[in-house]
């Protein structure tokens, strides 16, 4: 948006005021300044001259030697100008003065004739398109100022970047608005409430959908004579980069840029039967040609302006050439009218057509606004061109909207804002940019937004506008308070995280799968029929096959992850994934998410580490075993102080899962409740994922494992009297399982036992059939004494004594 000083005193009074200071007041007041510009600046050069003798050059048809007075100067200059003529005042160009359009003045000679300069004509200085003969300027215009003073052209351009919610600051008048509330000054507006009184008998107006065209006004001006525009008008639209063009079209982009109501001028005499329709296209309208001659295609739902039989223009973007004014044209009908934002907008792109009114209507223009914007363009129509307008006319407002007020707290106000206000003072900042306001209680107004005003919805955008008005500069400084302690944490991710962190530590790596799975993953395992885990949630409109369903398991996933490891060689697998499985609660509701943990491990124990020290090894069910216990035992889950430890046990017939080899199945168990499973897949289950492998995998009920109470941290201060280190070799029936050795050892309750551990187990020669060898390696303490030999052989003792008897065994002598 541009406008210049000189416009905007117009309605607002700016003496006093900077140029810099108005751009900083605009800036402030949210609307960003681009340009801070002279105008005409280009002419400073150009002084005015008066021709005191004019006399034809010899041998010439057309040339004249011209004495030119340029204040205490004469100077003799050659010109071919048809109205140079004696007591002439017109604007010269002196030798070293540069044109507009980058001609250098040089003194010269014509025709042998010596020439000090040029006298101008407008095209040659910019001022407008008419090179009939050079500039007249009044008579009594002294000669030797500048031409820029004398053609009262000194003026400033402000360019202003707009935001799409402020439509109403596309005009001058809106800009003037926004610095008479800042600065506490009147606003001067030069048509106010003007209303159609009466309905024209020359015309008629039809609006087909009140929808895409709340408002259209238009009245008719007769007798107009089309001619160049006056120089002050030309100024001011070449001063914000605008064309003039004659004296019709000039004043409705003059008014345009004045109240930001676009108006459209066509040609009475061309509208068949003295009607407008405002409608869309019919079948058989499908090209249009605009004003600038292009022949433009159609839509159905493009909104059109037509008269009894044909579109005339596009609507709230351009004219039709079928209806352009012409310099034959006497009769003009002047429209003004409001449009439908989205409807514009989609029009506009469509034809890829974006004019200074589509600009407008796309942000929205006031309803309100548009019979002042056409009474002020219809007294300019007859002050300028001639006419004479009657005062009937047209105002189909079918879609006129009640206002809708809003309530505003003073309190919230002063709150959001930071500083104390009242009541009185916020109503004035309001009113002053025509925000009505009443106050209904102490600390409630009623506000009702012009219309004009598109914006403002809630009261928070009324407390941005008291913000604006009293200046964002002015507004105290202060700092927030922030409470230091520390926040509260999400104790699930914490230990989530951790998990993550203890398995990555021992060699696994984390995987992510999408939470959508293919169905068919669940006859691949061969979950029963009446397996919860089969009923999924479906997506209404998947991606592909492969993500129809919200996934009920981590194994698929993490099996397909495998089969992508092998298929790119790399066969030493140990991966786990933290995530939710979902189960359906029923018709249009939200499934129950359920935090769940998995891990897969395949290839080598050692992975791709060199074997400089070891022998390569396959995993097993014990290294499956050996990552879950890590695991829990990082977590302090299986502590044995705790109340309910955790264990692990053999599957029952029907606790077995399908997919996992009976007897190399383990449950882990907390008494009767289940918390998790870890196996060796069937090659029959691998076989369906196109894996080859063994595979080893662990699946864990994560939620629950969370809601486990941890042991606490214990701290010690390091031993200061030595251990002794037994070790027993039993012969033992091939049925009792090294947990339950274990289990007898930490349930003896022997106080200086300080660690125990199975370190060997051995069947075959010279054990007998049906048994089995296990050595186990017991560690005593004292954290008050040294211990003796006999202190240490009664405890020990004890144990063997309690684990033969226990379990059928003997004491293995070598």
């Amino acid at each position: 948006m541009k406008f210049t000083l000189d416009w905007l005193q117009e309605y607002v009074n700016t003496d006093g005021i900077s140029a810099s200071a108005i751009a900083d007041h605009l800036t402030m007041l949210g609307l960003e300044v681009d340009a801070v510009t002279e105008v005409f600046s280009e002419l400073a050069p150009l002084r005015t001259a008066k021709i005191i003798s004019a006399s034809a050059l010899p041998d010439s048809d057309h040339l004249q030697v011209c004495e030119v007075a340029v204040g205490s100067e004469t100077m003799q200059i050659v010109c071919g100008a048809p109205n140079a003529r004696k007591d002439l005042v017109t604007a010269v160009a002196l030798p070293g003065a540069v044109l507009p359009g980058g001609m250098k003045i040089k003194a010269s000679k014509v025709r042998g004739v010596p020439s000090s300069g040029m006298l101008c004509s407008e095209r040659e200085l910019g001022l407008s398109t008419d090179h009939a003969g050079i500039m007249e300027l009044p008579r009594d215009t002294p000669h030797g100022l500048p031409f820029v003073q004398a053609a009262g052209l000194p003026d400033t351009m402000i360019e202003v970047d707009l935001t799409p919610n402020r439509p109403d600051c596309a005009s001058v008048i809106g800009i003037a608005r926004e610095i008479a509330g800042i600065t506490g000054r009147s606003l001067s507006l030069p048509v106010q409430d003007a209303a159609v009184t009466a309905a024209s008998t020359e015309f008629s107006v039809t609006v087909e959908s009140s929808e895409l065209c709340p408002r259209y006004a238009a009245r008719l001006i007769k007798g107009v004579t089309i001619g160049p525009s006056p120089l002050w008008l030309r100024a001011r639209l070449l001063a914000i980069g605008q064309r003039p063009i004659n004296s019709i079209v000039d004043i409705t982009n003059y008014v345009m840029m004045e109240y930001g109501q676009p108006l459209h001028a066509f040609d009475f005499k061309k509208l068949s039967g003295g009607r407008i329709v405002v409608r869309t296209p019919k079948a058989d309208e499908t090209t249009f040609t605009t004003l600038d001659g292009t022949e433009r295609k159609l839509d159905a739902d493009m909104l059109m302006i037509c008269d009894g039989e044909r579109p005339v223009a596009v609507a709230g973007i351009m004219g039709g050439m079928n209806s352009e004014v012409s310099d034959e044209t006497t009769d003009i009908l002047l429209e003004s009218a409001c449009f439908n934002p989205v409807s514009i907008r989609k029009t506009a792109r469509r034809l890829n057509l974006a004019t200074e009114a589509s600009y407008r209507f796309e942000r929205g223009v006031d309803p309100n606004g548009a019979i002042n914007a056409m009474d002020r363009a219809a007294t300019l129509f007859c002050t300028i061109a001639g006419g004479s307008c009657s005062p009937e006319g047209a105002d189909v407002y079918d879609g006129c909207r009640p206002a809708l007020p809003l309530t505003l707290r003073v309190s919230r106000t002063s709150e959001l804002i930071g500083m104390p206000l009242d009541a009185g003072r916020i109503i004035a900042l309001l009113e002053s940019i025509g925000i009505i306001c009443s106050q209904t209680s102490e600390d409630i107004l009623t506000v009702t937004p012009p219309s004009f005003r598109v914006d403002i919805e809630r009261e928070a955008d009324l407390v941005e506008e008291v913000a604006r008005l009293i200046g964002y500069n002015s507004i105290p400084t202060s700092l927030p308070q922030v409470d230091l302690s520390y926040p509260e944490q999400d104790t699930a991710r914490l230990k989530r995280q951790e998990a993550c962190r203890i398995l990555t530590s021992i060699g696994f790596n984390e995987a992510i799968n999408y939470s959508f799975t293919a169905e068919d993953h669940l006859e691949k395992l061969e979950l029963a029929p009446d397996d919860p885990r089969r009923k999924v949630v479906r997506l209404l409109n998947p991606l592909s096959e492969e993500q129809a369903v919200m996934r009920t398991m981590l194994l698929p996933g993490l099996l397909e992850n495998v089969k992508r490891n092998i298929s790119f060689q790399k066969t030493d697998i140990r991966l786990f994934e933290v995530g939710k499985v979902f189960t359906p609660t029923g018709i249009n509701q939200q499934p129950m998410e359920m935090m769940r943990l998995a891990g897969v491990l395949a290839g080598d124990l050692h992975g791709n580490r060199s074997p400089l020290y070891f022998k390569s090894q396959p995993v097993d069910i014990f290294d499956a075993k050996g990552a879950v216990e890590s695991l829990l035992d990082e977590l302090r889950l299986l502590d044995p102080s705790l109340q309910q430890p955790l264990t692990f046990r053999v599957p029952t017939a029907n606790e077995q899962e399908n997919f996992y080899i009976p007897r190399q199945t383990l449950l882990l168990v907390q008494g009767s409740q289940i918390l998790g499973i870890l196996g060796k897949i069937r090659k029959e289950t691998l076989k369906r994922f196109g894996i080859k492998h063994d595979v080893y995998s662990f699946d864990l009920d994560f939620e629950a494992l969370s809601a486990l109470s941890a042991a606490k941290k214990a701290f010690a201060a390091l031993p200061v009297y030595p251990a002794v280190r037994r070790d027993i070799a039993l012969l033992l029936p091939v049925h009792v399982s090294a947990g339950e050795l274990l289990k007898v050892v930490a349930e003896s309750n022997e106080k200086l036992i300080e660690h125990y551990d199975i370190f060997d187990i051995y069947t075959g020669e010279p054990i007998k059939e049906g048994y089995k060898s296990v050595a186990m390696s017991i560690t005593y303490r004292s954290p008050s004494k040294t211990l003796t030999e006999k202190n240490v052989e009664k405890s020990h003792q004890k144990i063997v004594a309690m684990l033969t008897s226990r379990f059928e065994g003997s004491f293995r002598e070598a």
